[in-house]
């Protein structure tokens, strides 16, 4: 099968994606503290506040697979401007919203932007990188995710605390103002997916069922090592504060120890190329979870600020690596008529991790104590680790074709077999070595 050559401006699609990433997953990062702070101004409870917050992760769980169909049988990029839409309207809506069952249905709203925007740009890297720049791609590209969850806490904190008024009056401040920051990820979203050459893609009347996608080897560890390395990062910045409240560490200093967390991670991105030569992937995406799972545990010992400064600092570059290797691993081994719809089924286990995560550290840490849930994730991390050891498997063949023909002719396969010796590329391993793919 002859290959339409690549086209486009070079590696300006992914910057252009992960700045416009950069600025939707702030825009999140910063409404998402702001909504809760806003659902107390109207007089909601810790468990409505728990409500409002789980239906932001719930809302997508129903769409995710029908997305993902969608986008495996078409363009990608239309979903992009969607999710930026639905996020700044989710935003603006929840600023000025004045009841608590509205303040839960716009949080629902944003969360289906955020999926929308996520599915299409994961798709679009998959789909436009070739097979030995796929791990540095989407190492890339979340490095978009990290820079908005590093500057969107602090800059709500900012609009909240900065100004002297109500509670519920600086929070609707600090959501009208993430609703516009999501609008400015528009402006990079020009010429990011290629055109799709004539006859690539799948059918539009094929769908590959989802227990073939999960039976595939590989994707269900992806799914797992994502679930756990995205769990470890929600429980953390979730329940740092309350050790810190424990140990008599003061608010800023917690505060401090989450962005070097963070910045560690978008540290590990950067680099990621040079460590994929120096380890090997399998064994970089098992060093770094194992290590993450001793570390995790490590948090619910007494130790003092500097030494935790800098187990969060390795920690962090730790869990750098799980989630774009983890996007990797599902976008190899799924098959090939279904790539996007494994991503979706990974986001997907991702959501199902931010629900259930928190809600189980909640019940254990007021069973057992505060420390508690960092031992789980320690051992929810080693588990991963172990699923890295045993390697993602092998593609998934591509569908044979639907009517084999023998073998041609002489001169015609010759002609073939120079276009293959000079792209370097045969044979179904192909698939995702041009933008189509």
């Amino acid at each position: 099968m002859t290959r339409t050559p690549r086209t486009g401006p070079g590696r300006g699609w992914l910057l252009r994606l992960v700045i416009a990433f950069a600025f939707a997953q702030g825009a999140v990062s910063m409404a998402r503290p702001a909504v809760s702070y806003r659902a107390l101004a109207l007089g909601a409870d810790e468990a409505a506040v728990g409500v409002i917050a789980g239906v932001y992760a719930l809302l997508p769980l129903f769409v995710a697979v029908p997305l993902g169909r969608r986008t495996d049988h078409g363009r990608c990029a239309p979903l992009l401007p969607l999710g930026v839409l639905l996020i700044s309207g989710g935003c603006a809506l929840s600023g000025i919203a004045s009841s608590l069952p509205a303040m839960a249905a716009w949080s629902g709203v944003m969360g289906l932007g955020h999926l929308c925007f996520v599915i299409g740009a994961q798709s679009i890297v998959a789909r436009q990188s070739a097979p030995a720049e796929q791990d540095r791609n989407f190492g890339h590209f979340t490095i978009g995710a990290s820079l908005g969850q590093l500057i969107g806490p602090v800059a709500a904190g900012a609009l909240i605390s900065g100004q002297g008024g109500t509670l519920g009056r600086t929070s609707a401040l600090a959501l009208l103002v993430s609703a516009a920051v999501a609008a400015v990820a528009l402006a990079s979203l020009w010429r990011i997916e290629h055109r799709r050459a004539k006859g690539s893609g799948a059918g539009p009347g094929h769908k590959v069922p989802v227990r073939a996608i999960l039976g595939a080897r590989g994707v269900p560890a992806g799914i797992f090592i994502s679930m756990a390395v995205l769990s470890a990062t929600d429980i953390l910045t979730a329940y740092l504060p309350v050790v810190g409240e424990h140990r008599s560490i003061a608010p800023a200093t917690v505060g401090l120890l989450l962005s070097l967390r963070a910045a560690a991670t978008i540290a590990c991105r950067l680099v990621m190329s040079p460590l994929l030569r120096l380890l090997g992937r399998r064994a970089l995406l098992t060093t770094s979870c194992l290590l993450a799972g001793i570390l995790c545990a490590g948090v619910a010992l007494p130790v003092s600020v500097p030494v935790l400064a800098v187990m969060l600092a390795v920690l962090g570059f730790c869990l750098g690596v799980g989630q774009p290797l983890s996007m990797t691993t599902v976008v190899r081994a799924a098959p090939d008529r279904a790539r996007s719809t494994a991503l979706a089924l990974r986001l997907t286990g991702n959501r199902l991790g931010q629900v259930a995560a928190p809600a189980a550290a909640g019940l254990i840490a007021g069973a057992v104590g505060v420390a508690a849930p960092f031992a789980l994730l320690g051992v929810f991390l080693i588990g991963a680790a172990g699923l890295g050891l045993r390697g993602e498997g092998c593609p998934a063949p591509a569908p044979a074709p639907q009517n084999p023909a023998p073998a041609p002719p002489a001169p015609h396969r010759s002609i073939a077999e120079g276009r293959a010796a000079r792209t370097g590329r045969t044979g179904p391993g192909q698939a995702l070595d041009g933008p189509e793919a």
